[in-house]
């Protein structure tokens, strides 16, 4: 008993001098720099930004390429760094679960900015599963992603005036490229004859994705990745694959690979042979210094791995 008090004891010291160690480390390097500290949820997020504000800012992004943000738990540094934050900015729409009502009950302390607030509601989708919340994977369709980068500079030129005129310009450039690549990948999709575009991936997350490029999309588990698919659930898309003849589907990066292989098994005991296609990007960006580590490269790399699946 005495050996486990003890022990108990030098775990909470361990934490504490943690707890020290980490409030000096962000103390110290905000003295050092008299760039304000933004702190956001997901890659995307932090790639508007990065286009936004460019080095005007120190940056700091919680969740890194190819992390869910359905099963993030924050980590302590986490909490040292939303709490140094000058501007928090979050997707909502339930993105990040529960970090969602924590960034909600900061809002009257510290500028907390849901980048989808100003959505037109009319523009987001229902979920399939919970009629009473919108689709949070809104970066899908590139013409509603565009109010989140006027919500972030907004905020941006509110906050920090004497940079106003460097984020509008920011801005508009990267507007007109979300603007042409959104044409040039439609363009380039409708190459696919329309009884081909079915996409089927690991989870609902190409609800906006199948409006903005006339697409029919089904996913094995729903919105979030914390739901489960049932063995119903794959055999009937199982059962769909074959009768309609799909001749790919697709692992997300961020997602586990486990109930797409299923699909690719069972629909192989009925004699049909359906690709597993290349990866696509759901929920966060590639690496840091890979094309698909932008919003923009990251659209594309989807765009060709569809076209690639799908186009015979």
């Amino acid at each position: 008993m005495h050996v486990k008090r003890l022990v108990t004891s030098l775990s909470l010291v361990f934490i504490a001098l943690t707890v020290v160690y980490w409030k000096q480390v962000i103390i110290k390097t905000s003295r050092k720099s008299s760039k304000p500290l933004i702190v956001c949820t997901t890659t995307i997020i932090g790639d508007a930004i990065k286009n936004i504000a460019g080095d005007s800012v120190n940056l700091i992004i919680l969740m890194g390429p190819g992390v869910d943000p359905h099963l993030y738990k924050p980590i302590e540094q986490d909490v040292y760094n939303i709490s140094c934050a000058h501007i928090i900015f979050y997707n909502g729409l339930h993105l990040e679960a529960r970090m969602s009502q924590l960034f909600e009950s900061m809002s009257s302390s510290k500028t907390t900015i849901a980048i989808s607030s100003n959505m037109p509601e009319k523009k987001l989708i229902k979920s399939h599963e919970h009629e009473q919340f919108f689709d949070p994977h809104v970066w899908f369709d590139p013409m509603l992603w565009c109010c989140s980068i006027e919500t972030i500079t907004h905020t941006l030129q509110q906050n920090y005036p004497h940079h106003y005129d460097l984020y509008e310009c920011n801005k508009n450039i990267y507007l007109e490229k979300i603007h042409e690549t959104y044409a040039r990948t439609k363009s380039f999709l409708e190459r696919i004859p329309q009884e081909k575009r079915v996409l089927i991936t690991g989870h609902d997350a190409f609800s906006y994705f199948a409006r903005a490029y006339d697409f029919k999309v089904i996913g094995l588990q729903g919105i979030s990745t914390a739901s489960e698919a049932g063995t119903k659930d794959v055999q009937t898309l199982v059962n769909f694959i074959y009768h309609h003849k799909i001749p790919a589907i697709f692992i997300e990066t961020s997602v586990p690979s486990r109930s797409i292989k299923a699909l690719e098994q069972g629909v192989s005991y009925l004699g049909f042979n359906v690709q597993i296609g290349d990866e696509l990007f759901s929920d966060a960006l590639g690496g840091t210094d890979t094309p698909q580590g932008t919003y923009i490269g990251m659209l594309e790399s989807n765009i060709q791995a569809i076209y690639k699946g799908l186009k015979n």
